[in-house]
């Protein structure tokens, strides 16, 4: 009886949460929710939500932590492409504006917490981007054998710039969204252009330019700080 219970209590708790993401929308953020209406649309009394978080902000804790994992599954969706071919800018602002499309959102959440009024939810939301960026980075790293801090400068850039351009898709219609996708497309390959020139070229010195500049930054130690 008591994994009987087990099941039904994780059952419930997924529907809170689920509940929960199904209420955020463009005019509606999180701090805005009702304990009372998620609780209804996960078929349950508002007192038997106490069973299973303490209260909403533990609930949007659950959330961020999720939105994370969706975040990191992403990039491992998108190698799984680009393994079987194909340009590695292309596939991934692919899978990412899928991503945005099906999930509006978990990506909704990421973008309002990042910068909103609680600092448990700011830190919590820029935690996992930074767990996406440094994900990234050491795929770049591996990938091209660049410094792990103009990995992490690249990896860092593209982020922002795919997250800037998400903010932007989710109230766009088809047409602007796929011209939106291809001004991306075009930017993170100058991005990456650069990266590759800056590892491999010195004007001014003999010496790699991308060793200069991973011996005078500190950006991957402060990485590997959070």
């Amino acid at each position: 009886m008591s994994g009987i219970r087990a099941v039904q209590k994780e059952k419930t708790r997924r529907a809170l949460i689920g509940a929960a993401f199904n209420q955020l929308s463009a005019e509606k953020n999180f701090a805005s929710l009702s304990l009372r209406e998620v609780a209804r649309e996960a078929g349950i009394a508002p007192t038997s939500f106490y069973r299973h978080f303490r209260d909403l902000e533990e609930l949007g804790l659950e959330m961020v932590d999720e939105a994370g994992l969706a975040l990191r599954q992403l990039l491992r969706q998108a190698r799984k492409r680009i393994a079987s071919g194909g340009s590695v800018i292309d596939i991934s602002v692919d899978v990412f504006f899928e991503f945005i499309f099906n999930n509006p959102n978990v990506f909704r959440l990421i973008l309002c917490e990042r910068s909103g009024t609680s600092q448990r939810f700011r830190n919590a939301t820029n935690r996992e981007i930074q767990h996406f960026t440094e994900e990234l980075s050491e795929y770049i790293e591996q990938k091209h054998g660049y410094p792990q801090a103009l990995a992490y400068t690249q990896a860092e850039g593209g982020v922002n710039l795919v997250f800037a351009a998400g903010a932007s898709a989710l109230d766009m219609q088809q047409d602007a969204r796929e011209q939106l996708k291809q001004r991306v497309r075009v930017q993170l390959k100058m991005l990456a252009k650069g990266a590759d020139i800056f590892a491999n070229y010195s004007p001014s010195s003999t010496k790699n330019s991308g060793r200069n500049f991973a011996k005078n930054s500190d950006l991957s130690k402060k990485s590997k700080a959070h």
